[in-house]
């Protein structure tokens, strides 16, 4: 076992969460070794550097449908091919880029011809649009002539925002779960480990909402970030199935809910900042007494046979603003 790597070590070492590389397994691109008497997920260094690869082509935004056509072929053509769709896909993106440059700088051009002496506040659009001009790349392209610029800008705006989806509602049940307790990150995978050993996961856990057993949960203690992790459990379960670890009750009530389609920070907190917009036009608000959940949707089949890559489900807690209630 000298060899080997833990599961936690792994998700420490290339920043990213066990969920993903749970996910990976389950696609077939990596696999695990264990033995007998040791009950970690273990990774050798074959997989490990199977890993490696995987990131790279996810950094290069490939998916994982085409990454499993990869690994699964000895022939260079095709990645050849993976890699020229994905030319052509940036090359439709940054011919909407230059696009949504020219109705901008139109836009500053008319901005330029009104007086706005009397206006601070029209003013201070001035200046900014000036500074969105000066980020553009100097490069021409001529859009579409039969559109109108509003009616295009929405078009291309709406095209380049595809990867986000909307925001929605969903009020999750109370529900008994076992609890890591609230610690620093990487604290909680001592619970996934043991949820996931010894068949463990099939006969203690129950499914909550969209197939979803578990929640990892961020929350601020003392102006310090921690996490907890979460496990809904069947009702028969028994403090004595769950030792050493505890039984909470969960509280459950309304998310404000978004999917981020990479594993990735930046896409995480693009996530949250889109719901956090969302509520601010609703009589909703954050409520601050609960924390920000994630959820990695990979368990069920027919998802992980459809999906090229990993849903990243992010669940702000919100309630109703005071002035409503």
């Amino acid at each position: 076992m000298d060899n080997l790597i833990k599961i936690k070590n792994v998700s420490s070492r290339y920043d990213i969460t066990a969920r993903t590389l749970l996910y990976y397994e389950d696609m077939g691109l990596i696999t695990i070794t264990r033995s007998d008497d040791y009950a970690y997920r273990m990774y050798d260094e074959n997989n490990v550097r199977r890993l490696e690869q995987i990131l790279i082509l996810r950094k290069l935004n490939i998916g994982i449908k085409d990454i499993q056509r990869i690994f699964n072929s000895d022939r260079s053509d095709v990645v050849l091919e993976v890699l020229g769709e994905k030319v052509r896909n940036i090359d439709d993106e940054v011919a909407l880029l230059h696009e949504l440059k020219g109705i901008v700088i139109d836009f500053i051009r008319e901005i330029e011809q009104v007086d706005f002496a009397d206006n601070s506040g029209i003013k201070l659009l001035y200046n900014k649009a000036k500074e969105i001009e000066t980020q553009f790349i100097n490069v021409d392209y001529i859009g579409k002539p039969n559109a109108t610029k509003i009616e295009r800008l929405i078009e291309i705006t709406d095209k380049l925002d595809k990867k986000i989806p909307d925001v929605m509602i969903v009020r999750i049940p109370k529900f008994r779960a076992i609890t890591s307790g609230l610690g620093e990150w990487g604290e909680w995978f001592k619970l996934m480990d043991w949820a996931w050993s010894e068949g463990r996961l099939g006969k203690l856990f129950s499914n909550i909402i969209f197939d979803c057993i578990d929640f990892l949960i961020r929350k601020n203690d003392n102006e310090e970030v921690k996490f907890e992790y979460i496990m809904a459990i069947k009702d028969h379960v028994t403090e004595a199935d769950i030792a050493p670890f505890e039984a909470i009750e969960f509280e459950g009530g309304l998310y404000a809910l978004a999917v981020s389609i990479d594993g990735d920070d930046e896409s995480i907190h693009k996530v949250e900042d889109k719901i956090m917009g969302w509520i601010n036009g609703t009589n909703f608000e954050y409520d601050e007494s609960r924390g920000i959940m994630g959820h990695m949707t990979y368990c069920d089949e027919e998802i992980k046979k459809g999906l090229s890559y990993e849903q990243l489900q992010r669940y702000v807690p919100i309630k109703l603003k005071s002035e409503v209630v």
